[in-house]
């Protein structure tokens, strides 16, 4: 009789190992599923949102052109014409109890001179202090006078 009883007990403990290596095999398929898709949402964050360096080129005689580099190393460009840009402006805005400064450029309106048609911030990911903002601002401001002041062309001949 005690033999019997022997052998239901292991019955019963394989059965119940055999459980428990299933639910641990599951719970390892779902850690393994969770470590990938973490990974994976770290891959796209990096790619995507994740600004390492914001650059911007003014050449008056073309236009502004505004570099994003990413920290997966893709970088984004956009270029804006000069005939395009109205003016170069430091705005200002409370976010969160605090006035957050940024520069901007104001598009003009094609309609209307003097309307604008857009506006378009500049530096949104590394937000710089307003005395660098000051800096850059003057800058602009410069290239855009010798713009306005420069004699125009009437075509090339």
């Amino acid at each position: 009789m005690q033999f019997w009883s022997f052998r239901k007990c292991q019955l019963y403990f394989d059965s119940s190992s055999s459980v428990f290596a299933w639910l641990v095999l599951q719970n390892s398929m779902v850690l393994s599923a969770a470590i990938f898709i973490t990974l994976f949402g770290l891959i796209i964050y990096l790619h995507f949102v994740k600004v390492d360096q914001e650059s911007l080129l003014v050449i008056g005689s073309l236009g502004i052109q505004v570099t994003s580099s990413y920290a997966s190393g893709r970088e984004s460009t956009t270029f804006i014409e000069m005939g395009q840009v109205k003016d170069v402006v430091i705005n200002e805005a409370i976010h969160m109890q605090k006035v957050i400064y940024y520069l901007c450029i104001l598009l003009q309106d094609p309609g209307d001179p003097q309307g604008v048609s857009e506006v378009v911030p500049l530096f949104q990911s590394s937000k710089p202090r307003l005395d660098c903002l000051i800096e850059v601002y003057k800058s602009c401001q410069e290239i855009l006078e010798q713009r306005k002041t420069a004699p125009q062309s009437s075509g090339i001949k």
